[in-house]
């Protein structure tokens, strides 16, 4: 029998949201005159329901394209995210446990050899990384936007590099909360403490899936499935994404 662990958070106004998100409902009467009829011309008199939903592509569980991250990656045009394969899109599970890296802290190759020496796995092509920081316990909150690690630009070589296409983050971004990174910069005024694991698909293109949750929920760091299709909104950075957990008995 097949289980499904559903990884991804609802997509909804919030104060974890960087920008605004606005639904505006289209009830089931009203939708009856938007049709040209009447609330009374339909069974129940109630005709059906819509919404108009204004956000950005990387508002809620998403996945960022390689356009993302610059207009080339390794000297070739960056692909946007309708132009994602999407074998990249589904494979083998690999949580890794890094939820003792402290918050604004970057999660580095040392911890990434560790979480992986923990759970006795060598990666392969095609596996799909979920970095387990922990953060989702915050969504709903604006220290969600503020309180968790980030992937390091080398730590982000260091999995492409093994073959991995995807990396996943149960937090806001999979780099360092974004007032940390643009502090430390105007600190040493060193720009590679900006943005360096997105920038890094500059060099080796690789997606990233931001804002996923229940990583917890998964009963082993290996042995499952993820599906995670992007929408494929023509020519954007970044799509909205249904992040699944496929496990086998």
């Amino acid at each position: 029998m097949t289980r499904l662990v559903d990884l991804s958070v609802v997509l909804r106004d919030t104060p974890s949201e960087a920008t605004p998100v606005k639904i505006d409902l289209l009830g089931h009467r009203e939708g009856a005159t938007v049709l040209g009829l009447s609330p009374e011309d339909f069974p129940d008199e109630m005709a059906i329901s819509n919404e108009t939903v204004t956000l950005t592509t990387h508002t809620g569980t998403h996945m960022d394209a390689p356009l993302h991250y610059g207009p080339l990656s390794g000297g070739k045009p960056a692909k946007s995210i309708d132009q994602v394969p999407l074998e990249w899109c589904y494979g083998p599970g690999v949580r890794l446990d890094v939820r003792a890296v402290p918050a604004g802290d970057g999660i580095t190759v040392a911890h990434l050899t560790d979480a992986l020496a923990a759970i006795g796995h060598e990666l392969a092509e095609g596996d799909i990384v979920l970095l387990w920081t922990g953060a989702d316990t915050r969504w709903g909150g604006a220290d969600y936007l503020t309180d968790f690690p980030g992937l390091t630009g080398e730590g982000t070589r260091f999995l492409v590099e093994h073959g991995v296409r995807v990396i996943g983050i149960d937090a806001w971004g999979l780099d360092r909360p974004m007032r940390t990174m643009i502090e430390e910069y105007r600190r040493t005024g060193d720009s590679a403490a900006l943005w360096p694991a997105h920038i890094y698909g500059r060099t080796r293109e690789y997606l990233q899936l931001e804002k996923l949750a229940n990583l917890g929920a998964l009963p082993a760091p290996t042995g499952y499935t993820v599906s995670c299709f992007p929408v494929p909104v023509g020519g954007a950075g970044a799509g909205w994404t249904r992040v699944v957990a496929i496990l086998d008995a």
